[in-house]
């Protein structure tokens, strides 16, 4: 019988310990780990919190929020920026709100900062400031991420007297050196109109960026204040894209656009920016050309637009639906339908501003019908028009004489398309009744609708009494027209044509008397001629040299019998 198996002896196992490693020979006898401890409720619930987030997950968001108030976590510094966040990604912000709210002074910056860009991504300005002012309220403290939202809805809101109380706080806080509070604190000045205090907040930064810099740029070149801006420019350093295109911008929105030579002498300055930008290396970007095309489309100017279009080819920028719709706007607006319908037909999405730049140019062409045409294919491709677009169809109707259709299109856009009628609309309806005569719905349409008369419009109904020899009806526009007491001498130059065609010599002689206390001189009137390289000024007749003439002949000069070069360049423009 085989004896069972015997331990080994002592020495043997001293042997083996031997011949293993000494890291093994040392090791502590093996101990079982702790079991890891369970994680916070705060952690799990903000990590819920945050997959809700990702999936817009309403109802277990809500869950979780409910477990967290249930916990007493609702205010926690992980839980609350979640359900901020969770609550601003479902666009509910009265929620969000109510969260913030809710943790009162237990809330940090960051859960308030999330309200506030909430706010201010949606334009919400009135409600950024107020939640800026109960979080300063309850004692939280404002950091460098909060001030450049609240800056932007001062300025938006042109709250300035907001905006230098926040600027007092910057300068006790430590975050008053941060470039970026700097940049929005000069951007709310210029918005206010205080360029003062805009520059005077500029100079005073250690550091500058380029957005400082452009800032400052663009608030001189917006404003009119070209020597300014272009000093600023040259000591730019490494002016870019959006420096440049700052200075183009200014152009677009200074000055007087009812000057028309003023407005050429301005594409004229923004087209040698543009070419210096190439000249400096600067390649313009789409922006570039688009603030050109509408600068362009504005004063008719077809060489520039012509000139940009082969860049915009050259260069293969990109074909957007705005780079498109701007050419269509700047061919239409030249008058150049053929080119203008070419890049509409070859447009892959065509939206209401690619049909109504069509309307409107067809309509300045006198062929309506081509726009009532474009409007019903608009409306049979579920395209919904905008008061935009009935203004240029109705503006088309008067142009082209079509009263009935001008009717039924003013009727259907408050009926059918709900559009409340604005000044535009009644102006184009005024516009349609005096160019055919019908001067008695003219001036109904002036006395019942619900906006006061424009000047424009009683001096159309004015022009069209002095053409149909309607006395009657003129010598009541005149009257409020001079109630006005307008600065604009155009005005005071139709009524004086009215009433020599009538030879009302008394009352023309109230009208010079009132120019004479007003101190208007009549400034000769401008045709623009414009050539293949240039445009020029034509000079019209002076206007007392015609007051003159017409007392002293009772002869009245049709200013319709003018020269077809001046009608064909006032047509070029508008006129």
């Amino acid at each position: 019988m085989r004896r069972p198996p015997t331990s080994p002896p002592k020495q043997h196992l001293l042997r083996i310990r031997r011949c293993l490693p000494s890291v093994w020979r040392n090791a502590a006898p093996a101990q079982e780990s702790p079991p890891p401890s369970p994680p916070h409720p705060a952690s799990s619930l903000s990590a819920i919190l945050y997959s809700c987030t990702a999936r817009r997950a309403r109802r277990p968001g809500e869950l979780a929020h409910a477990r967290a108030a249930t916990l007493g976590l609702a205010a926690h510094p992980s839980v609350l920026p979640r359900l901020a966040s969770f609550y601003l990604a479902l666009a509910d912000l009265p929620a969000a709100r109510a969260a913030v709210e809710q943790a009162a002074g237990k809330a940090r910056a960051f859960p308030w900062n999330l309200l506030i860009w909430g706010y201010a991504g949606r334009g919400l300005w009135e409600d950024v400031i107020l939640s800026y002012e109960k979080m300063v309220a309850w004692g939280v403290a404002a950091d460098r991420f909060t001030y450049p939202s609240v800056l932007r809805a001062c300025g938006e809101l042109r709250e300035v007297t907001i905006g230098r109380n926040i600027e007092q706080r910057i300068r006790r806080c430590r975050y008053g050196l941060d470039m970026y509070v700097w940049n929005a604190l000069v951007g709310m000045y210029a918005k206010c109109g205080e360029l003062e205090d805009a520059r005077r907040v500029f100079d005073g930064m250690a550091v500058r960026d380029v957005v400082s810099w452009n800032t400052m740029v663009s608030v001189y070149a917006s404003t009119g204040k070209w020597n300014k801006a272009f000093d600023l420019l040259r000591q730019v350093p490494g002016a870019n894209v959006v420096t440049w295109n700052a200075v183009a911008a200014g152009n677009l929105k200074a000055g007087n656009y009812d000057e028309v030579i003023r407005l050429v002498s301005q594409i004229e300055e923004a087209s040698l920016i543009f070419r210096e930008m190439i000249g400096f290396g600067v390649c313009p970007n789409g922006v570039t050309v688009l603030t050109m095309l509408s600068l362009g489309a504005r004063v008719g100017h077809l060489c520039h637009g012509r000139e940009l279009h082969c860049y915009i080819l050259k260069h293969e920028l990109d074909s957007s639906k705005l780079m498109e719709n701007s050419l269509v706007d700047m061919y239409s607006k030249c008058r150049q339908m053929v080119v203008a319908q070419r890049v509409f037909e070859l447009m892959q999405f065509r939206d209401k501003h690619a049909y109504t730049s069509l309307v409107l140019g067809y309509g300045l062409q006198r062929e309506g019908h081509v726009s009532l045409k474009l409007f019903d294919e608009m409306i049979v491709n579920s395209i919904e028009p905008d008061h935009v677009t009935f203004v240029a169809v109705l503006s088309a109707c008067s142009h082209s004489g079509l009263v009935t259709q001008g009717q039924l299109l003013f009727a259907k856009m408050v009926s059918i398309f709900g559009i409340a009628p604005r000044v535009e609309h009644f102006s184009c309806m005024v516009d349609l009744y005096c160019r055919e005569g019908l001067l008695k719905m003219a001036e109904v349409i002036i006395d019942n609708m619900p906006f006061q008369p424009t000047a424009a419009m009683l001096a159309t109904l004015i022009e069209a009494c002095r053409i149909h020899g309607n006395t009657e009806i003129g010598d009541r526009a005149a009257k409020k027209l001079l109630a006005m007491r307008t600065n604009n001498p155009g005005h005071y130059r139709l009524i004086a044509n009215m009433y020599i065609a009538a030879k009302c010599w008394p009352e023309l002689a109230k009208v010079r008397s009132l120019m004479s206390t007003l101190e208007l001189n009549m400034i000769p009137s401008h045709s623009l001629l414009e050539s293949e390289y240039d445009v020029c000024p034509v000079e019209q007749d002076n206007f007392l040299n015609h007051v003159t003439y017409g007392l002293s002949s009772d002869h009245l000069t049709d200013t319709d019998s003018s020269s077809s070069e001046e009608v064909k360049c006032s047509e070029a423009f508008g006129g």
